[in-house]
């Protein structure tokens, strides 16, 4: 017990810090298809099992195989969506592990994911014009010690929100919806704060923090959805409630004031987009602008 209780206290020291250091932000993600070439030339050059990706004729906006890498990976056709969602990994996630997942666990991968995702809009209406973009376009923490300070998320955020700034661009017509698991979470919320008004929807799954203590604390963010399954240990994370310090309160506690996701089907941190998931069917749902908090209630 008092091992668990000093664990404790470790974790919300680390999530207390303050996440307003001055950062360098991430390379700016093309937006559009005439990235495709580029890296899948890339890919091609850096060998197995890249060029497999690149032969398969899987289709990137970014591919970088340096340090942890960098990819962003599109399903669907972009340049026609007119429902974009966007998959932003969390804490460990790195090139090497994108379509393998953390620790050889498939349903980690944020191509897994992206792939679940993009299926199941395709099968919820077929007719509809969707794209969904895995974005590992920034170098998440490779532990909680690394997490602590925010600087990956900041430097994470000011590239994404230069990616959905060009996106807006070249489809103003489009609804952008942004999903960030973990750590991912915190990323897509510091986003949403600088986004341009197609941006309609941020989802948190199993979400450490969004930069916030409240939902209507993140200017312009029309919607702010969160699941967080019981068996999920970020459950345990104590929340930082000290105003401009840490992650904020976790999306997933009710006095945040999130929308609440179902989360039948989801077992630990890492089963929000499996097959099968009730969380999986309900992202969907918002990315297709078909759901609302009076239908989906609070199921948790």
């Amino acid at each position: 017990m008092r091992r668990r209780g000093a664990s404790r206290v470790a974790m919300a020291a680390l999530l207390g810090v303050n996440l307003v250091l001055p950062t360098r932000p991430e390379p700016a993600t093309a937006a559009g298809f005439e990235a495709y070439p580029v890296m899948a030339a890339a890919m091609r050059a850096a060998g197995p099992p890249y060029a497999d990706w690149a032969a398969d004729g899987r289709r990137f906006l970014l591919f970088d195989a340096r340090g942890d890498g960098r990819a962003v990976e599109v399903l669907g056709d972009l340049a026609d969506a007119d429902r974009i969602a966007v998959l932003v990994p969390g804490v460990g996630s790195t090139l090497a592990d994108f379509d393998r997942g953390l620790g050889g666990v498939a349903r980690r991968a944020p191509a897994v994911q992206a792939g679940q995702l993009f299926r199941e809009l395709r099968a919820t209406d077929p007719a509809a014009r969707v794209a969904v973009l895995a974005w590992l376009g920034y170098d998440p923490p490779d532990g909680v010690l690394t997490a602590a300070g925010g600087v990956s998320a900041r430097r994470g955020a000011a590239g994404l929100a230069a990616l959905l700034r060009e996106l807006a661009g070249r489809r103003p017509a489009a609804t952008i919806t942004l999903v960030g698991h973990s750590y991912g979470a915190l990323v897509v919320s510091l986003a949403a704060a600088d986004a341009p008004s197609q941006v309609t929807d941020v989802v948190s799954l199993g979400g450490v923090g969004a930069g916030v203590q409240r939902a209507d604390d993140l200017p312009g963010v029309r919607r702010f959805w969160a699941a967080e399954a019981p068996t999920d240990w970020i459950r345990r994370v104590p929340p930082v409630r000290l105003p401009g310090l840490g992650f904020g309160r976790r999306p997933g506690d009710r006095a945040f004031g999130a929308r609440p996701l179902p989360v039948g089907g989801v077992a630990g941190h890492d089963g929000y987009l499996a097959s099968g998931s009730a969380a999986l069917v309900a992202v969907a749902a918002v990315v297709l602008g078909g759901i609302d908090a009076a239908r989906i209630g609070d199921v948790r």
